[in-house]
């Protein structure tokens, strides 16, 4: 059952005040409407509600024992203020493993980031790589074409030229060679056919 600060002050029991947890006197001190801190130490926050009871008659003087007296004012400062310092740490340590594990996130998404960056630039060289020896093949390929045309057309003009000289030597011209041809000369030719006759004779 939740606490009821204004039912507990309208009966107010010695008792059970002294054994309400922190979180009921921070209640109460709220309903008393007193200056304080929900950060304070829950013997600070029972004296300052004892004090406030005592003082409004709510509670006897026999309350004033339930407060720690062995611990002064200042002391009581000092305690509030290394509470205070260490819930501040716990805050402030709080947000660097907070901090760390945004920068940390965020170098990871940087790192990702790198390696695909890395991942598409050696797919873009090797793409490259592969289109210029694709190129590279496909003017060695023509030069060998362009090679090989050469080569025949070549061979068909030797050839062509060889069937021109072979003609050349087949055809016998007797314009050009009659000078090759003795002169005709009718009594020399009566003398050897004379000889030819005697030599018929002879034999």
């Amino acid at each position: 059952m939740a606490f009821d600060a204004g039912k507990f002050l309208k009966t107010p029991d010695l008792e059970g005040f002294d054994n309400l947890k922190k979180e009921e006197l921070v209640l109460l001190a709220q309903h008393l409407k007193l200056d304080f801190k929900v950060s304070m130490r829950k013997q600070i926050i029972k004296n300052l509600v004892i004090d406030k009871l005592v003082d409004a008659e709510i509670l006897g003087e026999e309350a004033l024992e339930l407060k720690v007296e062995n611990i002064d004012a200042f002391k009581l400062k000092q305690l509030e203020l290394e509470h205070e310092l260490k819930l501040k740490e716990l805050e402030i340590r709080k947000e660097d493993e907070l901090k760390l594990k945004q920068d940390e996130l965020k170098f990871k998404q940087d790192e990702l980031k790198l390696k695909q960056a890395e991942l598409e630039m050696k797919e873009r060289l090797e793409m490259d790589k592969k289109e210029k020896e694709d190129e590279l093949k496909l003017k060695e390929l023509e030069m060998r074409e362009r090679l090989e045309m050469e080569k025949l057309k070549l061979e068909m003009v030797k050839e062509e030229s060889n069937t021109k000289v072979q003609l050349k030597s087949e055809y016998f011209d007797a314009a050009k060679n009659i000078r090759l041809v003795p002169r005709f000369c009718e009594k020399k030719q009566s003398i050897n056919i004379f000889h030819s006759l005697r030599k018929l004779l002879i034999i």
